[in-house]
């Protein structure tokens, strides 16, 4: 296991926007910050490494330039700027006292990833954060499937954002959903080939060439 694991780190790729990574091991990519935050928070950005383990993904995040001792909201995100479509909570990274924070996710962050909800539509939802001025909704709507190849980071307050000089609306992105505004994302990429995209396991290379011919 070890000299697998040796193996997978030594391939890496480093993959820039609409780069075409192919059948690699690895891939590291930024973050940047978003329009909303980039008068107040400049120098804010994450280096992103995902690694293949097979049946999933480990993806590590490490991030730099954000306020101290403050707690941040990841997402998987279909579009990487507002109003950036269909969602997934992956989980909190949180900083230090300079700014900086790490966090590894295990999950599908590949070509494959998507959200679905099979139709028909209307089924009942459970409602446990139902505050405004974002409650949880009692219902879904329907959709096939929806791919989310990008990624978003939030304040997970908006107080936080304030502190930090930036603007303090109130957005969806946190547990409750009473996030502060989105800090950064991955817009260098296309909007419809977000960095996961680059991520191609052997079962998925098929569909990825079949898609770049249209």
């Amino acid at each position: 296991m070890k000299k697998l694991f040796f193996f997978a780190v030594a391939l890496v790729v480093f993959a820039g926007p609409r780069a075409a990574v192919g059948a690699q091991a690895q891939i590291t990519f930024k973050m940047v910050v978003s329009a909303g935050a980039a008068a107040c928070l400049p120098g804010a950005t994450a280096t992103v490494t995902i690694t293949p383990l097979g049946p999933v993904e480990q993806m590590d995040v490490q991030v730099s330039g954000l306020p101290a001792n403050a707690e941040f909201d990841f997402f998987v995100i279909q579009l990487p700027t507002a109003p950036f479509g269909l969602a997934w909570y992956q989980g909190d990274v949180e900083t230090d006292g300079a700014g900086n924070g790490q966090q590894t996710f295990i999950g599908r962050f590949n070509i494959e990833t998507f959200i679905v909800a099979q139709p028909p539509g209307d089924q009942p939802a459970p409602v446990v954060f139902d505050q405004p001025p974002f409650p949880d909704a009692d219902h879904n709507p329907a959709t096939e499937p929806v791919h989310t190849y990008h990624l978003g980071l939030w304040f997970g307050s908006p107080d936080d954002a304030v502190a930090a000089g930036c603007p303090g609306a109130v957005t969806r992105f946190n547990g409750p959903h009473n996030a502060g505004i989105q800090v950064l994302n991955t817009s260098d990429f296309d909007d419809l080939a977000g960095p996961l995209f680059q991520v191609d396991p052997p079962a998925a290379r098929a569909a990825k060439r079949q898609l770049r011919v249209r």
